[in-house]
């Protein structure tokens, strides 16, 4: 059975930085891009980070140079480290997992906000 568990969200002030994790099971992550979405408070889930199974990775414009996505294949986990943290940022953040070119199998979502 697929499954995705996210970890890692919480408060943070502007300028921090938070790092996110998802654990992944019943699948091989090692050949499925692994990617991190975010749905801010009555908004649409966008893509915001995504890392190939080569290890390549793409970001949205709106978090280059402040997030940065990895992985390690051993441990079957995908990190997004957050730096450089704004309001706008604030989301419930999910980690999927792209088989035959469609973004599913989603986790239950962590929580991030950023407030002063």
């Amino acid at each position: 059975q697929v499954q995705l568990v996210e970890s890692g969200g919480g408060t943070v002030q502007p300028g921090g930085s938070l790092r996110l994790s998802c654990a992944a099971s019943g699948f091989d992550m090692s050949t499925h891009p692994m990617g991190w979405y975010r749905q801010p408070p009555g908004k649409e889930r966008e893509l915001v980070a995504t890392i190939f199974s080569g290890g390549a990775t793409d970001y949205a414009d709106s978090v280059k140079g402040r997030f940065t996505i990895s992985k390690d294949n051993s441990k079957l986990t995908v990190y997004l480290q957050m730096d450089s943290l704004k309001f706008e940022d604030t989301a419930v953040y999910y980690c999927a997992r792209r088989r035959l070119g469609v973004w599913g199998s989603w986790g239950q979502g962590t929580q991030v906000t950023v407030s002063s």
